[in-house]
């Protein structure tokens, strides 16, 4: 496993499950909400997907499952890939109390078995803002076109680089001085902001390289994927400015 990669498991290792049970609610309590409305929990998401029932889905970096469990109980055959033990935990709790099945791989993504997994996926699908985890977008975009049948799908979607130019979305000051910024930095954790400064303080850091648009489209196409759609989501902070965008690209 890759250093940073190291760095990156023992930030997203570090309370985590208390972390979602906090923010989400107990494993139970967020199975209720999937079952009840599985399509309304994958949000906009939802959209991208032509058919659910029979599909293969790789959920990269899906985290506590909070897409690949209502994915798994719309008929998707879902395999998340994720670097967190605690992760795996809640989501593996969350799909048994929503009485759904749901494939769990902890590791890095960048070293995925293609043997097993190799041109095995109908979709590729990430969410939340996951690229900034990998220092290398084109290898990254290489693993992911290599997981997918013949016709498959990738739906990606990320914060938008704006948030480079910008603070508008509170994610730092980091690149306020150059959008062109190639850079390594460390720096919290998404949900370190939820907690006490006294733990906050301690939270061990993570270690991002951000991308600017030009670096996530070439990676897309430079790694074989035909791009069929490009949208741009508003901020959630403010809707007069994009705060994430999605690809949508075929193998």
């Amino acid at each position: 496993m890759r250093e940073y990669s190291k760095q990156n498991k023992k930030a997203w290792e570090y309370n985590a499950y208390e972390f979602w049970v906090k923010q989400s609610g107990t494993p139970e309590e967020r199975a209720k909400q999937d079952v009840e409305n599985p399509v309304k929990m994958l949000r906009k998401y939802a959209t991208y997907f032509d058919t659910y029932e029979g599909i293969k889905v790789a959920n990269i970096c899906g985290s506590c499952g909070k897409k690949a469990i209502p994915l798994s109980l719309l008929g998707a055959e879902v395999t998340v890939f994720d670097i967190s033990e605690d992760n795996k935990r809640y989501a593996m709790e969350t799909a048994a109390a929503a009485k759904t099945e749901l494939n769990y791989v902890v590791g890095d993504v960048l070293e995925i078995d293609l043997n097993t997994y190799g041109g095995y996926f109908d979709v590729v699908f990430m969410e939340g803002g996951i690229l900034h985890y990998f220092h290398d977008i084109n290898e990254f975009m290489q693993v992911m076109y290599a997981m997918l049948v013949p016709g498959g799908k990738l739906i990606c979607s990320d914060f938008h680089p704006i948030s480079k130019i910008n603070d508008v979305l509170h994610l730092g000051n980091i690149f306020t001085g150059d959008y062109f910024s190639t850079d390594i930095y460390e720096e919290e954790m998404a949900h370190a902001r939820f907690y006490p400064e006294e733990i906050r303080s301690q939270m061990p850091k993570c270690s991002y390289r951000r991308y600017n648009l030009s670096e996530i489209i070439n990676g897309v196409i430079d790694s074989g994927f035909v791009m069929q759609r490009f949208d741009e989501h508003p901020a959630w902070e403010n809707d007069k400015v994009p705060g994430e965008f999605t690809i949508v690209a075929k193998k």
